[in-house]
């Protein structure tokens, strides 16, 4: 069964119908709604390295942003198995109504999305945690994310909204879990030969 309401198809038909209008922005949107997650890798990767050197702290907040994304997609695989929801290009194709699928795509589970879940996840977890250009970088993506995966025709609303709940739920149970993480922060920090993570940043 689909849980298609009145907001779901005003919001998705709004962004959409901007899709093959206008090459820049559907070139944007497709990148991001393709290789956000490759995206935060490579982002992961340069804020590790270009934070200063004995700033333990704040590689360990990167950490725990990357656990926190795993974790959102293990909860999504979950959800997708206990309800599935057919993609919009699947229902509105049964209802005969009009939509551009601008990317290519499996007709599997569109609730929640995955690409969503893993960007907020990131984002959250990072918020106050460590450095302000990386939280910025990491919630831009995210919020871009949210809009490309219905610009480009592969979610609907609902699915990114409840997303970003899963993504928020799912770094702060990262972040509860912590003091777990800080013995596997402490050997990537010992083979960069960094600094170690101090007491105060793993007790948050």
């Amino acid at each position: 069964m689909d849980l298609l309401n009145s907001f779901d198809l005003t919001v998705y038909h709004a962004l959409n119908h901007l899709a093959g209008h206008h090459p820049v922005l559907d070139a944007i949107m497709v990148f991001f709604a393709q290789y956000a997650l490759e995206l935060y890798a490579v982002l992961f990767v340069v804020a590790w390295f270009a934070l200063p050197k004995s700033n333990s702290d704040k590689r360990h907040a990167l950490m725990v942003a990357g656990l926190s994304g795993v974790l959102a997609l293990l909860i999504n695989f979950l959800i997708s198995h206990v309800w599935f929801r057919p993609r919009p290009f699947v229902t509105l194709a049964q209802m005969h109504e009009s939509f551009t699928k601008f990317i290519p795509h499996s007709a599997d589970a569109s609730f929640p999305s995955d690409h969503t879940s893993g960007s907020y996840a990131f984002a959250s977890a990072s918020w106050g945690k460590t450095s302000k250009w990386v939280s910025w970088a990491f919630t831009s993506i995210a919020i871009i994310v949210m809009i490309a995966r219905v610009y480009v025709g592969v979610h609907w609303p609902t699915d990114v909204l409840a997303s970003f709940v899963v993504g928020l739920v799912s770094s702060k149970i990262m972040w509860k879990l912590s003091p777990k993480i800080y013995p596997l922060t402490r050997i990537v920090l010992r083979m960069f030969r960094m600094g170690n993570v101090s007491n105060r940043s793993v007790a948050e």
